[in-house]
């Protein structure tokens, strides 16, 4: 157990991918991090030493040699000195300023200096999401009180550890976003993120605070001497989960160019590396789902992915992706075999035992705040549902009990339930008159009568 416990605190804490930068180790050319000084200096006006290092994410022994040529070169001055070489200020010069629009006209980033692509694809792979298996009691743990059949969490857990597609299939309400929604929560342990990426001259940012969560750090012990100022070109996050699903389009799945800033943004599953990435409601977008899972064949099968810039360059990121779609199309009416075939786990979400539908009944009435009657919920389960032929479907109960409270409310009683309002419920929750067999022997009195 303690081996264990020593193991998950390796996994939750990365390596740094930081101190090794510390200098002047970051494969970004002078002439890039001195426009990205300008642009900076353009907007602040005036700034020290370390509040430049803070702003580029960099060491300031990597930063002083840039201030020192930009000194030769007249772009910038020295309004004033402080008692220490950190508390030296620095702004532009007429020259300087000049300068700095015409950094801002091919660009107009200015946050912390990006990565180099290879450091990008070396650190997501020391921080796979393969290298954190998912074992039963985190399923559990994750699932919390979510009614699943016991047979289902082995498949479930196989499908995490696969580093294939899962294929969450099944009718409307069955429960597959919910159930997704908490398959997320197998995720463990920290990463590493860059803020953006340098690719070709081009930058393309990657963090971002939607989809990153960023997790906070004890502050250093002691001073931290002018070498072994953190990299804070990379954030710490919790591990990414993106959730997309009828808004998404194919542009979408492509690097996004901004003319005006000339800054890329990086698609949904870049910024889901070394996490999860959930698309919802497949089938149901504005592109044919065929067109949209054509362009996933080549990540699912090798993770990787090709991505372009508009120059024409196209360069290879990693995919390490745990990609997860729900659908009510089974695979057979989705796709072509060769891609059903790259899915990895079909697992079909159906009805729930009478059992488990009793369970997320009592679970609606206490979300509710409505007494558990057994007489009504005997008559939800024995009469309306063989009735009307529905399924025990999981998003049933709450929607339907809902339904006696907002009445409740409206009539100014504690909400209760009888056999009564739970049909009352049921018929306006799913717009029928009487059961079908009741329509039949009423069709055929009236027929008889005539």
């Amino acid at each position: 157990m303690q081996a264990e416990q020593t193991s998950l605190r390796s996994a939750a804490a990365p390596s740094d991918p930081i101190r090794a930068a510390g200098a002047v180790a970051d494969g970004l050319p002078d002439a890039f991090l001195i426009d990205l000084l300008l642009r900076h200096l353009s907007r602040m006006g005036e700034l020290r030493l370390f509040e430049i290092s803070k702003r580029l994410g960099l060491s300031p022994m990597r930063i002083s040699p840039l201030l020192v040529h930009m000194r030769a070169l007249l772009l910038i001055e020295i309004p004033r000195r402080g008692e220490t070489e950190g508390d030296v200020s620095y702004a532009l010069t007429e020259a300087g300023r000049k300068h700095a629009a015409l950094a801002f006209e091919r660009c107009q980033y200015a946050g912390a200096a990006p990565v180099t692509l290879a450091d990008y694809v070396a650190q997501v792979g020391r921080q796979s999401r393969r290298l954190q298996p998912t074992t039963a009691p985190r399923l559990k743990e994750a699932m919390g009180n979510v009614v699943v059949e016991a047979d289902l969490l082995p498949t479930l857990g196989s499908a995490l550890n696969s580093g294939k597609a899962i294929y969450l299939y099944g009718q409307s309400g069955s429960g597959k976003s919910y159930l997704a929604e908490h398959l997320v929560k197998t995720l463990q342990g920290d990463v590493w993120v860059p803020h953006a990426i340098y690719v070709d001259g081009e930058i393309i940012q990657v963090f971002d605070p939607l989809v990153h969560h960023v997790v906070e750090q004890a502050a250093p012990q002691r001073r931290l001497s002018l070498d072994e100022v953190p990299d804070g070109r990379w954030v710490r996050v919790a591990r990414p989960v993106v959730v997309t699903g009828g808004e998404l389009t194919l542009q979408m799945l492509d690097l996004e160019f901004d003319k005006l800033s000339r800054l890329y943004v990086a698609p949904p599953q870049m910024k889901a590396n070394n996490g999860i990435l959930v698309i919802d409601d497949l089938g149901r977008q504005r592109v044919s789902a065929r067109d949209l899972l054509n362009r996933w064949i080549v990540p699912l099968d090798r993770h990787v992915d090709y991505l372009g810039l508009h120059t024409g360059a196209t360069f290879e990121v990693p995919f390490d992706v745990t990609v997860i779609f729900a659908s009510n199309m089974t695979p057979d009416e989705l796709t072509d075999p060769a891609f059903a075939r790259r899915l990895g786990y079909k697992i079909e979400i159906g009805a729930l035992s009478q059992k488990g539908y009793r369970t997320v009944i009592a679970q609606a009435c206490q979300r509710v705040g409505i007494e558990a009657d057994p007489a009504a919920i005997d008559f939800m389960i024995d009469h309306l549902h063989p009735s009307y032929e529905q399924a025990y479907l999981p998003c049933v109960p709450y929607d339907v009990i809902s339904k006696v409270r907002d009445r409740a409310l409206y009539l100014g009683q504690s909400p209760r339930l009888t056999p009564e309002l739970i049909e009352w419920a049921w018929k306006t929750y799913f717009g029928v008159g009487n059961p079908p067999q009741q329509r039949l022997r009423s069709n055929g009195t009236e027929e008889c009568e005539k």
